[in-house]
């Protein structure tokens, strides 16, 4: 999207509370802007709906059904939705704010992709549309456009905007409108406007063939052919694109995208326990599974005999004829049956009788000397059949009768599983056990032969059962160092998220603080951590203490963590026991480290010296030599001798170096 266009959105404040920023996306209703909330100091996604819409009330409702809609679901998979408002007639949502591209930006970039990525991609998606469709809503919009995908590998869906209640009045789209985009409308929705937990799945099942091949599967030069196809087209098996793909992948999408409702899952949590069984197939390897194939293949819908309309029952869509292995003793009555045509067996022509000649006589002389000929026929006959047994049997031998199939027991417990293999004539053995994100404690993993495979009778099937997800405690991990901590983690089948730092007076720098999650909190294999590391104590701000009292001095910087270093000093000018100066003036310091206090001890003390009886001059100048400054003064009865009879500080007194010395002249 381009964000240098002009936008007069940009900057405003919504509400008083959302302060727009640049745009992000824009749809059909309405354009989504990044925004922050200035209220909690928040970045999130502002959706603005178009101007002049909020003037229609159908549009305004369906808007604000959206935040009512997208608040009821609590989900990890579902884009929060924090507020909602209307300033001056702007309607608008305030949603959860998630860095990153969205599922139409990757297929662009990586598709065809593998099953495996495409399957690991759906499966929140499809986690989150269950939530949805246990609380009664609908999404409608299903498409790569509102999955997100976030720079932490978070998957988000988005836009519930058309989203709906289902209920007996509500399943009918506002007006007969169509609502979504019809690459990925779900036939039913396209024919007559009713929509249910079905549609979304369809949506989801073209995402998925979308994924895979890189193709969407109908296309066409205007939606009304696009949705023309939709309505009478299956959608193909994207092994056609992708002929690597595995049967019972064709299988799912055929399940996931059939044209008649019935004959899909009947809501994202049944898809999605079909696709987490898929990918457990693939995870293990499974090239062909008949089994599973045939398990999500999806079914064709036969009214009974007599019956109306609606009584439907559903068979498998299988081929019409398959090939037939016939046991040896079903051979000898083939045979048998074959040779009493009056013509051919299934060997060869045998030789037919004359016919008898006119009159009905059987024959002459020279019939007669062929008659032993005729005695040799069931002769040749038994020996024809014996070859025939032998050759069923050593054909039925060598090909099916030798090698059974093994049947597919992936999900099944295991006195299931072993009955099952028992019935096919083979022998069940336990293995041992394996984690599993998808099968249940106790069920069958994976098996080896894998199922669909062809075995030598009476051979063993070897079984790896679950031991349910694999999880792994959070080790305690506070006073451990960076490296130390990632190799606890590592130890523990876990990985280190994101490090970030935080000061701390107790703890040294470089030492972890905390995790998140918690310790003893159990996760998946491979979950990461998040971790806070110390960066030692904080900072401190050097307070300003020149001229104040050096006690008071010390016992402000000590209840700061930092250390006082004094001297003394003599100063004319700052009272003793104030502080002269300091070092740093200003500016931040670690606790414990030291500023260095300069006290007065206040100025210098001289002896005033005797200048008694000396003439006004000389004492001015004796007392000037010892720092003093001099005041003169006459007596009252000032006679003009010029003596000093009077000293003020007196002789022999300590005075502060530069202080003033009045002396009293007669």
């Amino acid at each position: 999207m381009d964000r240098t266009v002009a936008d007069p959105m940009i900057g405003r404040v919504l509400d008083g509370r959302y302060l727009v920023g640049p745009r992000v996306a824009r749809g059909g209703m309405a354009t989504v802007y990044e925004a922050t909330d200035l209220r909690l100091d928040r970045l999130c996604a502002l959706k603005v709906m178009h101007g002049g819409l909020g003037d229609d009330g159908d549009f305004a409702g369906r808007f604000v059904r959206e935040a009512r809609a997208a608040a009821r679901l609590s989900h990890p998979h579902v884009v929060g939705v924090f507020d909602q408002g209307d300033d001056d007639g702007t309607l608008f949502l305030a949603m959860e704010y998630v860095p990153g591209g969205t599922l139409r930006d990757l297929i662009r970039t990586q598709a065809p992709m593998a099953p495996a990525q495409a399957l690991a991609l759906l499966d929140p998606v499809l986690s989150a549309l269950a939530a949805a469709h246990k609380a009664g809503l609908i999404h409608r919009d299903v498409k790569p456009e509102n999955v997100l995908l976030a720079e932490d590998g978070r998957v988000k869906v988005a836009d519930f905007g058309l989203a709906r209640a289902v209920t007996a009045h509500t399943q009918h789209t506002t007006a007969g409108v169509l609502i979504g985009t019809v690459s990925y409308l779900s036939p039913e929705l396209l024919v007559d406007g009713r929509a249910d937990a079905r549609s979304d799945v369809y949506a989801a099942g073209v995402v998925l063939y979308e994924m895979l091949t890189g193709r969407k599967p109908h296309e066409g030069d205007s939606a009304i052919q696009v949705a023309y196809k939709h309505v009478h087209e299956d959608v193909p098996a994207p092994s056609r694109l992708v002929p690597s793909l595995p049967a019972y992948v064709d299988a799912l999408v055929a399940r996931a995208t059939a044209r008649n409702p019935h004959l899909r899952p009947a809501d994202a949590r049944v898809l999605l326990h079909q696709v987490r069984r898929v990918r457990a197939a693939l995870d293990h390897g499974v090239v062909d599974d008949p089994e599973l194939t045939c398990d999500l293949a999806p079914t064709v819908p036969v009214q009974r005999l007599g019956g109306t309309p609606d009584d439907i029952d559903y068979v498998r869509d299988e081929p019409a004829e398959a090939p037939t292995v016939l046991s040896p003793e079903q051979a000898v009555q083939t045979a048998s049956r074959t040779t009493s045509s009056e013509d051919t067996t299934a060997f060869g022509s045998l030789p037919r009788t004359r016919p008898a000649p006119a009159g009905g006589r059987t024959g002459g002389p020279e019939q007669r000397r062929r008659s032993p000929g005729r005695r040799r026929g069931p002769v040749l006959l038994s020996v024809v059949l014996l070859l025939a047994v032998a050759a069923a049997m050593g054909g039925w031998w060598f090909g099916a009768g030798r090698f059974t199939t093994t049947p597919g027991v992936v999900n099944l417990s295991t006195r299931a599983a072993g009955a099952k293999v028992a019935a096919a004539g083979l022998t069940f053995r336990v293995a041992g056990r394996a984690y599993s994100e998808t099968v249940p404690v106790g069920a069958v993993v994976s098996t080896r032969p894998a199922g669909g495979h062809n075995v030598p009778r009476h051979g063993t099937v070897s079984a790896l059962v679950s031991r349910g997800p694999e999880r792994h405690p959070v080790p305690s991990l506070a006073t451990m160092t960076l490296a130390s901590a990632r190799t606890a983690l590592t130890g523990s089948h876990l990985t280190v998220g994101e490090a970030s730092y935080a000061w701390s007076d107790k703890v040294a720098k470089g030492v972890v603080l905390r995790s998140d999650p918690r310790p003893g909190t159990v996760l998946r294999r491979g979950a990461a951590v998040d971790l806070v590391v110390s960066k030692g104590p904080a900072p401190v701000r050097v307070p300003h203490l020149t001229g104040k009292d050096a006690d008071a001095a010390t016992s402000t910087l000590r209840r700061l963590g930092l250390k006082v270093a004094s001297t003394e000093r003599n100063s004319r000018t700052v009272a003793k026991g104030a502080v002269i100066s300091q070092a740093p003036v200003s500016g931040r310091l670690l606790r414990g480290d030291t500023v260095r206090l300069v006290v007065s001890k206040g100025p210098v003390l001289v002896e005033v010296p005797e200048v008694r009886r000396m003439s006004a001059e000389r004492a001015t100048s004796t007392l000037e030599q010892a720092g003093f400054r001099v005041s003169t003064d006459h007596v009252q009865y000032y006679l003009g001798l010029g003596i000093v009879v009077q000293e003020t500080p007196g002789a022999g007194d300590l005075a502060p170096q530069g202080s003033t010395i009045t002396i009293s002249v007669i």
